[in-house]
Parts: structure tokens; sequence; C-alpha cells
């Protein structure tokens, strides 16, 4: 289940990592489980809403959704570590059954972790969408989009997790 292929691109960057780089353990399920910083290219003309799907398309038995954003404003271009939500934007579900964030956590070896940003001439603001709402969502209204992807290995196990700073 795939949106049809637009003819502009978005261009998507983190300053946490680059392209096909280690993502920091910070946004990690052993790390802090804080969504990274992610800005994209100025969308399209007509561009109504932006959304964010991240899966790891490396999961045993099936790509897993850790993150879905939906109903970002045009205007908006970034994201920021942790920050909350603009204004009209709305979380869906990830594949841990919660809304927001679930960060890398994968079971064995290093996973990838694809980052797609939809520009659309709609505004599916739907709380708790799923994956396939996303996707049917997105059909016939993708105007562009873009993709990150970063990657991530866990520590070896029994290696402590980062520690919160003091409050």
């Amino acid at each position: 289940m795939r949106p049809t292929e637009p003819a502009l691109r978005l261009i998507v960057r983190s300053p946490a990592f680059g392209a096909n780089g280690s993502i920091p353990i910070e946004h990690a399920v052993e790390g802090f489980n804080v969504a990274p910083p992610l800005s994209w290219s100025t969308p399209p003309e007509g561009t109504r809403s932006i959304a964010i799907i991240v899966e790891d398309p490396d999961a045993p038995g099936r790509t897993f959704v850790h993150w879905i954003v939906v109903a970002i404003p045009p205007e908006v271009s970034s994201l920021l570590m942790g920050a909350p939500l603009p204004a009209g934007a709305v979380h869906g579900s990830n594949d841990q059954g919660t809304l927001g964030w679930y960060g890398p956590n994968p079971p064995s070896g290093r996973h990838r972790y694809v980052f797609k940003v939809f520009a659309l001439d709609s505004k599916p603001a739907s709380p708790g969408m799923t994956k396939y709402e996303l996707y049917t969502a997105l059909e016939g209204h993708v105007l562009a989009q873009g993709e990150l992807i970063g990657t991530y290995e866990r520590k070896a196990r029994g290696v402590p997790a980062v520690e919160l700073p003091p409050t």
C-alpha cells in the first residue's frame, strides 16, 4: 500500500542524523524515547497539510510503524525534538498501540527507520489514525513527498541505558 508517486519532492532532514546515518540513542526506547527534530523543504502551492509516518521495514514479520502525525499546517516546516505538535496537528497510532513517538527498539541487528513526509491537498485529522487509514487518506491527495532514512542498533544487552538528566 503506497501512495501514487508525485512529481514533486520534499527534502527531509534532521540535525540529529544524516541520510542513512545512525539515530542517536536519546530518540530510542532505551534512551529518552523522544522524537528527533525533523524539517522539510517548502511544500508546493495548494498544500493544505503535512503528514508524517516513520516505519521500520526491517522489523520481524512486518513493517512496524513508530510515528504518525497528520494535519500539520502547511506553513510549518519543522518539528523540534520532543516538542508539542503545532496547533491542529494530531498523532496517529503507532504499532506499539500508543499515540505519539515510539522510538527505535530493534530486537537484534541494525534496522532502518524511514521518515516519510507528505504534502497534501487535503487535511486528514483523525486522532489515532492507523497506517492503513493514513495511506487510504493519502490516495489521490499527495502533492509532494520526501523521505529520510536513519538507522539504529540497540546497545548490548546488560549495558545500562541512558540516564535521565536530574530535574
